[in-house]
């Protein structure tokens, strides 16, 4: 039994893994040495429900820690956090053709049957903005898949895994000379 639960859960975590991209950008010129503390924007719409709103500023919230950042009054820089969802193209499809003629004649009819469900993906736009310096220093765009019917587990562990990606990129590696 402890067997299964321990398969189970890393097969969650996998899958929630397991196509998260991100896209960063960042100021170049930034000394992110100097960065020590944050907060959020107190006015920010995240586009997503509270308790999704929640489990994702809990999972960025531990995971900047881990870094050795701290949640300040008086912080360092602000975090800014949007949210979308947008369906895919569909990309699987049927054909069905009709077709004749005879002589020098020809014509044909076909039409294309969507196959399966269109999927629906999530984009997550982090940015971090130093208001005292250079503004915006930092984003990463986040794409992944989203399933608004799923249980508070699965979503508590695809954000943990989105914002475990995110920060993969932050801060960003010294270029080497």
């Amino acid at each position: 039994m402890k067997k299964l639960l321990l398969l189970l859960g890393f097969s969650l975590l996998v899958l929630s893994c397991a196509s998260v991209r991100v896209n960063y950008d960042y100021e170049k010129a930034t000394d992110f040495n100097g960065y020590k503390s944050y907060n959020y924007y107190s006015d920010m719409n995240m586009g997503m429900s509270e308790l999704d709103s929640k489990r994702l500023l809990d999972a960025l919230d531990a995971s900047l820690h881990a870094k050795g950042l701290s949640l300040s009054d008086s912080p360092d820089f602000l975090i800014n956090i949007k949210s979308s969802t947008y369906q895919e193209a569909q990309r699987s499809n049927m054909g069905v053709g009709v077709g004749g003629g005879g002589g020098n004649v020809g014509g044909g009819i076909s039409i294309g049957i969507p196959v399966g469900q269109a999927k629906v993906n999530r984009e997550i736009i982090f940015e971090f903005v130093d208001e005292n310096k250079s503004g915006l220093f930092w984003q990463a765009i986040s794409e992944s898949a989203y399933k608004p019917n799923a249980k508070p587990e699965l979503k508590e562990s695809q954000f943990k895994a989105v914002v475990d990606k995110v920060l993969l990129g932050y801060p960003p590696a010294p270029k080497k000379k």
